[in-house]
């Protein structure tokens, strides 16, 4: 491992052709010192295999995708979540890393159709939250509230803007809940230098993740996120803002595209490294 990619971390969504033990191997070999994990691989390597691939590399997990889809109305599906919930932050705890990446959901679907009460759904994040919130401190895990683009509010996240994650947070110890800032959700958003370095100031930054927001949008909108440099974000005054509040934790880079999917994962790495060293490096401190 270099300096320059001593924070650099390889989501293994990026390169999703390689299984967990490929992406462990791909990073180590490219001198990276970590990898994000998504729970579906650990599932399908195993949860002890997982932890001993990314340890015996040298690794660290810089974070365990994902938690969250907390929204739900039903006594049933409440019971669910809190059930998959807590298996998740059992799961991080044991994978080494303390941010679990909640993704809080969108508008639950009723039986002949969708619930439609957008403040009700936002109350019920809060809530099952702070349900989570004595596990997570048990465990030594911190939940991680990523906001996502307006345009997955219906059925993704019902928390759009960093300020809003903050908001749920604010009730809670800085070290148990935090937030995410991913480039691809939150750049577009007039407020977002305040929202950061509030972020900063409370402590709850707890993941910088990485990619582009590429048009024209994909069929698929989960899909429209791209190599860095090949869409319409200003990684410069993003990077800067995450830089001034003395963040020094890694830097994902996390990319769904059917296109990169497709391409050879070992340049799909190649590239995210070079973009990484020429767009968002030089604006960390």
């Amino acid at each position: 491992m270099t300096d320059a990619l001593a924070r650099l971390s390889l989501n293994t969504a990026t390169t999703k052709r390689w299984t967990l033990a490929e992406a462990v191997d791909g990073a180590a070999r490219a001198g990276l010192p970590a990898v994000g994990l998504w729970r579906e691989q650990v599932a399908t390597t195993g949860l002890a295999r997982s932890a001993r691939l990314v340890r015996d590399a040298g690794l660290r997990v810089s974070s365990l995708c994902r938690g969250g889809f907390l929204t739900a109305a039903d006594d049933d599906g409440r019971r669910r979540c809190l059930a998959g919930n807590r298996a998740a932050i059992e799961e991080a705890a044991a994978l080494g890393t303390r941010e679990l990446v909640m993704v809080v959901g969108g508008l639950p679907c009723g039986g002949q159709g969708h619930d439609r009460d957008l403040a009700g759904a936002r109350r019920r994040v809060a809530d099952r939250v702070a349900d989570l919130v004595p596990h997570a401190r048990d465990h030594g895990v911190r939940l991680l509230l990523e906001p996502l683009h307006p345009m997955y509010v219906a059925d993704r996240a019902v928390l759009s803007t960093l300020t809003q994650a903050l908001d749920v947070a604010l009730v809670h110890p800085a070290e148990t809940v935090g937030v995410v800032v991913d480039t691809f959700h939150v750049f577009w958003d007039p407020d977002l230098p305040g929202a950061v370095a509030r972020a900063g100031r409370e402590g709850r930054l707890g993941a910088y993740q990485v990619c582009d927001f590429t048009l024209p949008i994909a069929p698929d909108p989960l899909l429209s996120r791209g190599m860095m440099g090949d869409g319409v974000i200003d990684f410069a005054p993003v990077t800067s803002f995450v830089a001034a509040t003395g963040y020094t934790g890694d830097v994902e880079v996390e990319i769904f595209n059917a296109s990169l999917w497709a391409a050879d994962p070992e340049e799909v790495l190649r590239t995210a490294i070079e973009r990484y060293l020429r767009l968002i490096r030089p604006f960390l401190r």
